[in-house]
């Protein structure tokens, strides 16, 4: 199992890209980036790209969770960039969805 991220801008926003596995055996490699990621942005809006994230468990959308929760915090806040509709469709079974905008990333 493998987990990528780099750092990317997207139209200003600042954009993390996660490219692989989230997974148990990943969730540390997952959890450094994302509060790496926010702490680097305070303040903003920045987003996480789940769109070459190959499988998603429950302890990566807890970790999402936990960034938006951060981010906030900070008077910023997270959006999830995913087009995917297997993902989407978990996170409206799971109730991320009301708890964190999800966005393709074209914007909508």
């Amino acid at each position: 199992m493998r987990l990528v991220a780099h750092d990317e801008l997207i139209d200003g926003m600042p954009v993390l890209a996660l490219d692989g596995d989230v997974d148990l055996a990943t969730l540390p490699v997952l959890r450094d980036h994302l509060t790496r990621f926010v702490a680097e942005h305070p303040a903003r809006v920045v987003a996480v790209d789940i769109e070459s994230v190959g499988s998603l468990d429950d302890s990566g959308l807890g970790a999402l969770l936990g960034a938006a929760g951060r981010a906030r915090q900070g008077g910023g806040d997270l959006v999830v960039l995913c087009a995917g509709e297997r993902l989407r469709e978990r996170f409206a079974i799971t109730g991320l969805d009301r708890a964190i905008e999800i966005r393709s990333r074209s914007g909508s």
